[in-house]
């Protein structure tokens, strides 16, 4: 009984085994070595999230079984985790329904592969990519032997550092403002001394109080006056010339020797004949036309047009003043009540406002806010660079301006700077609503939404705040590095130089131009930017540049050692006795 179970069990392996043969699947499995495969990257690069591989099979000839279905899966495998790629069916040349490429069993042949999976934290880590292929005949299945054909994945594109730029609102701060106080002198018909009761007239007094008062105010700098004279376009034009000329004079000589002199309003500079400009008008007509135009009397108004028509009409001046007269009973109003008024000088002192001092607004944005103007506390706060104080700075501002979206805006961006993501988004929100779609707000806003992980709304808002500033392309750089699509951030990142400029520079195939910009950045000496030196060292082929590099990287920060153990831009260079001294 015994002996004939081993028979029947013999029999059986022997069927298995013809069965095996004769469906190729045997054949197949012994000789699985000779199926070559070429992966493209290799390692497996990270871009936009995803590791993409292509794959490019080749069968030897008399290899594929004529009637085998096989099920290719590339798997990648690291510490901790794997993940399939999607799996695709090849098929022999005898199958009844194939699904997808068909190999010829006499000559052989390839396939090509494509593929992505969304990265996963840990793909970097020693990470190597597998070949599952399973064979069937009908109900016959065989697993055939796991190859490796890559290795692991560079996550370079992960280096990009998150140093969006928020946009401050600008203040309109001014330290100088040009001013001017005018007075004007009237004088009797052809006539040119300045009378006594001129200079009882509230401008005059005005006029002195502010010259005493300037002298002892540090706010105030007297800088020269202007003087324009004037004669009324009546009488002889060279008479009316030297009486402008005399008016001019007069009215400076009694400022230098008389005003200027005077105990409370003694001013040295205005004793000066270089403290006074002069200007002169023999014939004011634009004075006149303008003072008609303004008239409100009766009498002007109802000749108003026939006035100006004059003046229209007669460009000669004597021709005009002698129409003018012909008006008899107009011509008389105007001499009493328009004329006088053109017999003048007009006397223009200028003199510079000076704001308060920086160290003045330093300290009274601290400790007196209330006294201080919103674009003192906007300016002020540019003085001071500890960024708590700048909170307190710009918390005085809103609550002292909080109708200006400014002073929530620029809070929020120092939130930023403190990595004070939702107190920053609070503050934007709130310039959002005081300046509706403002640009510069939503350039913001789509750094809290990056923040955040929603690139797909920040996107969204450096849309809509383009034209706000360079910093919203420098923004959207940062985007495209995240979504692989490396030559666009270097057209955003334009002429900035920084580390995440030439990281897209090496992303997209100019080593070159990233050393450049590296050399020329303000993170020249980072850690990271000696890591990414490195790291073009090894794509470019230059072994002691990346040793260098790599070397002063891990001096300045230890934790990129652990990091270049497992960096497969290295790998190619895993037997250099150099790196391995340096990493271990």
């Amino acid at each position: 009984m015994k002996t004939k179970q081993l028979k029947t069990l013999g029999l059986a392996i022997v069927a298995a085994a013809g069965f095996s043969a004769c469906t190729g699947l045997g054949k197949m499995y012994k000789k699985a070595g000779t199926v070559t495969y070429t992966v493209k990257p290799n390692p497996l690069e990270e871009h936009g999230d995803s590791v993409m591989v292509t794959i490019e099979g080749k069968y030897p000839p008399k290899y594929f079984g004529k009637k085998v279905d096989l099920t290719f899966t590339p798997k990648l495998k690291w510490n901790g985790g794997e993940k399939d790629f999607k799996p695709i069916t090849i098929d022999g040349e005898k199958v009844k329904d194939p699904k997808g490429k068909t190999i010829n069993y006499k000559e052989g042949g390839s396939f090509s592969y494509t593929d992505k999976v969304a990265y996963m934290p840990g793909m970097d880590d020693h990470s190597q990519l597998y070949v599952e292929a399973k064979g069937q005949v009908k109900k016959k299945v065989k697993q055939m032997p796991e190859m490796k054909i890559a290795d692991g994945v560079i996550i370079t594109p992960m280096l990009v550092k998150s140093d969006e730029m928020p946009i401050m609102g600008k203040d309109k701060f001014v330290k100088v403002v040009p001013m001017t106080l005018e007075t004007q002198i009237f004088f009797v018909i052809s006539q040119s001394t300045v009378r006594p009761s001129e200079m009882n007239s509230d401008e005059m007094k005005n006029l002195k109080k502010f010259i005493e008062n300037g002298m002892t105010n540090q706010f105030i700098q007297i800088k020269n006056m202007s003087v324009s004279a004037y004669a009324s376009p009546d009488g002889e034009t060279q008479f009316n010339a030297n009486l402008a000329e005399d008016r001019a004079k007069s009215s400076i000589n009694y400022f230098m020797k008389t005003m200027m002199k005077e105990k409370k309003t003694k001013f040295d500079a205005g004793q000066q004949e270089s403290f006074y400009s002069t200007t002169t008008t023999a014939e004011d007509w634009a004075g006149f036309e303008k003072l008609v135009k303004e008239s409100t009397d009766p009498k002007v108004v109802a000749d108003r047009d026939v006035i100006l028509g004059v003046l229209k009409m007669y460009p000669d001046l004597e021709v005009r003043e002698k129409e003018i007269k012909n008006l008899s009973k107009t011509y008389t109003h105007l001499a009493d009540k328009i004329l006088p008024k053109l017999r003048r000088s007009v006397n223009t002192l200028n003199y510079d406002k000076k704001s308060r001092t920086d160290d003045m607004i330093k300290t009274m944005m601290i400790s007196s806010p209330d006294s201080l103007s919103v674009e003192e506390f906007l300016y002020g706060a540019n003085l001071v660079n500890d960024l708590n104080t700048k909170v307190t700075v710009y918390k005085n501002a809103e609550q002292r301006y909080a109708g200006d979206w400014r002073t929530s805006n620029n809070l929020g961006c120092v939130y930023l700077m403190q990595n004070k993501l939702n107190e920053a988004k609070m503050e934007f929100d709130k310039a959002n609503k005081i300046s509706a779609n403002n640009p510069i707000v939503l350039n913001n806003l789509g750094i809290c939404a990056r923040w955040s992980g929603d690139r797909k709304a920040a996107a969204d808002y450096y849309k809509q705040a383009n034209g706000a500033g360079p910093e919203v392309m420098y923004n959207q750089g940062i985007l495209d590095i995240m979504s692989g699509n490396y030559p666009s951030a270097v057209t955003n990142f334009g002429s900035y130089k920084t580390f995440n400029s030439a990281l897209a520079m090496v992303l997209s195939g100019n080593t070159d131009g990233a050393m450049q910009t590296l050399d020329a950045s303000k993170e020249k000496d980072d850690a990271l930017s000696y890591y990414l030196r490195a790291i073009i060292g090894a794509r470019t082929g230059k072994t002691d540049m990346m040793i260098t590099n790599l070397k002063m990287a891990i001096q300045k920060d230890a934790s990129l050692k652990e990091k270049a153990k497992k960096d497969m831009e290295f790998f190619k260079y895993k037997d250099n006795a150099d790196l391995k001294a340096i990493i271990g």
